[in-house]
């Protein structure tokens, strides 16, 4: 017998990649579980499924940085004062990513490169330690929003919120939509989708010299020319980033998705003078706000 459950969450997160650098994604993920009726003619209660099963994918990827844990580039160093890591992956050509956050702001995956298929596996192998013995069989199927339109990856981290949104290195991928005077404008929304196609957004009051921060040994000879840093205490503990200042665009205000929105907004507008600008802007699957000017 199998149970299933379609959209059972979206995954909002990041993820450290050779090629790209830091990649915000967002998955929507099917769950199909096999095995034998229990006590309540169930394979497992809808209720379980939802709460439970949502938690433990949840707990273990969302919101999170996932790190390909066997891919060269990646060095992880435990800080033996508190239970933070120094995560560096030193890509070619003066691009490398550096960071020191709490532990639970990572994800380890065991593999070479995250993708849907290496994130399948890890988030699998978590749930099926918390399963109970009569469910035998479990398919995870992990997939991008069909999205009609272009989108753009970004990555951010808001300190002041008082959930998992705090850490530094979390993201999406969203579609974007914008209006003048009513009309819908693929060219303006493509030409700012391709601005931000794997973009870090960080706030213009986060932003932090190196000698002010917790670099490791291997961010010591990094350059504040090709790089910039970002440092802020949250909840959650200290949340520290070093990247490429080519792969990152520096707002003033924070980086809610409303504050995003609200930005393209004001920035249209002023080259479209006399006209009404409306922004859609989504922050993963299904949400978002809406900004006017």
């Amino acid at each position: 017998m199998q149970l299933f459950v379609n959209d059972l969450t979206v995954i909002d997160c990041s993820y450290l990649c050779p090629q790209r650098g830091i990649v915000g994604e967002s998955w929507i993920v099917d769950i199909v579980l096999d095995g034998n009726l229990n006590e309540q003619s169930m394979v497992l209660d809808f209720g379980k499924v939802k709460k439970q099963v949502k938690a433990i994918i949840d707990d273990s990827v969302d919101h999170k940085l996932l790190v390909p844990g066997d891919h060269p580039y990646t060095k992880v160093t435990h800080n033996e004062d508190d239970s933070s890591y120094w995560v560096d992956f030193e890509r070619d050509n003066s691009r490398s990513i550096h960071l020191f956050c709490p532990s639970d702001s990572f994800a380890f995956i065991d593999a070479e490169v995250v993708s849907i298929e290496t994130v399948t596996d890890y988030v699998k192998a978590v749930i099926k330690q918390e399963l109970p013995v009569n469910v035998e069989g479990l398919k995870l199927t992990l997939r991008p929003e069909q999205i009609d339109g272009f989108y753009y990856h970004y990555t951010h981290g808001l300190k002041k919120h008082d959930g998992n949104c705090q850490r530094i290195a979390h993201g999406h991928r969203s579609k974007l939509q914008i209006f003048i005077d009513g009309i819908r404008q693929p060219a303006l929304e493509k030409s700012w989708c391709d601005k931000w196609e794997d973009i870090y957004i960080g706030t213009e009051d986060d932003i932090a010299t190196f000698n002010e921060m917790t670099l490791s040994k291997a961010a010591n000879g990094v350059d504040e020319n090709t790089h910039i840093g970002y440092s802020y205490t949250s909840i959650q503990g200290l949340f520290e980033l070093v990247m490429p200042r080519s792969e990152n665009y520096v707002i003033e205000s924070d980086s809610t998705v409303e504050c995003i929105a609200q930005y393209l907004a004001s920035t249209i507008g002023q080259e479209h003078a006399g006209k009404s600008v409306e922004v859609r802007a989504y922050e993963g699957v299904g949400k978002g706000a809406i900004a006017y000017a």
